[in-house]
Order: C-alpha cells, then structure tokens, then sequence
C-alpha cells in the first residue's frame, strides 16, 4: 500500500511515539549520562532505525514462516499495547532494563529503549491498519525527534523536570490503551469474519 495520508500518518506517528515513550525514557538518559556513560545521539538514532526498518520487512517474511497472518499477530500486538499502556499509566515496570556497562549507544539506548520488544511487535501490527508509506513517514519523524532529545538532554531536564515528564508519560500511556483497543477490536473482527466464512 503507498497511499499518503495525513489522518493515517498522524494515527501512526501518535503510536509509535507512545510506544517508543522518547520522553519517559528521560530520567533513564539522564542517570546513563551522569553516571559517565557515554552515547552518541547520532548513532542511537541510526542504529534504532537500522533496526526498526529491518523488522519492519523481513518481520511480515518471518510471520510468514510461522504460518501467522498480519491479523492475527496485530491481536498478538494489541496486548503488548495494553501491558506498555498500564506499564505507563501505573508506573510499573514490566521490561526491565539494565543500564550498567561502559559505552550504552547501542545498549541500552538503541534497544531496548528506542527499538525495544513493544515498539518493534506495534510497527508489525500497524501494518494492519495503514499504508506502508505513513508509517514509515512516522518513522523517521520519530526517530528525528528521539535524536533531538538525546542531543538537547541538558535543556530539556531543566525546561521539564520531573512533574511533567511524569505526566506526559502517563497522558501517552491513556493514548497507547485506546489505540490498542482500537487495534484489537478491528483486527479480532476481521479474523472472527474470515473464520466464520
């Protein structure tokens, strides 16, 4: 599908940046920058596209192989969106990620953090619902703006702080909940249809 839409490119954008959850991940960023961890805003950016644009074709060929269609796996996806949305909401945290070691470009910044398990399974699932050109489109800004905050990490803990990186956070948790919802009901009913046929 390469259809452009502004309404599909938005829907995708939202998604992914609630998934990704760039601004939940601050104080993470913050405590890998202060403890003397060294990144690179760039590369981080490079490598998580790298990867999300990787799983993003070889993923439906690999579904393939396990005989799993893209409905069924955008159920599959849909409850990963629920644990990710009550994670956020609650603020529980389920996948747990290790900061410790020397240089964290790739690890844990790149993945888990940008290109982690919740974000790699939705950019499968939103292949159900949108064109492949407005996801990519979304994509890319998001990777644009997950650069943006690793570069300017500095301004942005003064210009936020705590309160409303907080808030924030739990706001996108609301989002990613209904989203997932939407994407459960739609796919479910498209799968209970071509069973019942």
């Amino acid at each position: 599908m390469f259809a452009f839409s502004f309404k599909e490119l938005t829907g995708a954008f939202l998604v992914l940046f609630a998934i990704i959850d760039i601004t939940g991940s601050i104080p993470i960023f913050l405590s890998l920058k202060n403890s003397g961890s060294k990144f690179s805003p760039t590369q981080a950016a490079l490598v998580s596209l790298g990867i999300f644009v990787v799983f993003y074709f070889l993923g439906d060929a690999a579904l393939r192989l396990f005989g799993v269609d893209i409905q069924s796996f955008a159920v599959a996806g849909s409850i990963v969106l629920f644990i990710m949305a009550f994670e956020m909401i609650l603020g529980i945290e389920i996948f747990k990620n290790d900061p410790a070691g020397g240089g964290s470009t790739v690890v844990p910044i790149a993945f888990p953090l940008i290109a982690g398990p919740g974000a790699l399974t939705t950019i499968i699932s939103l292949r159900a619902e949108y064109a492949d050109i407005n996801i990519l489109i979304a994509l890319m800004i998001n990777i644009v703006i997950d650069y943006l905050v690793l570069k300017h990490l500095g301004k942005l803990e003064k210009i936020l702080g705590g309160t409303l990186i907080s808030i924030l956070r739990k706001f996108f948790g609301v989002v990613l909940l209904a989203i997932g919802v939407k994407l459960l009901t739609a796919n479910l009913g498209a799968m209970i249809k071509a069973l019942s046929m």
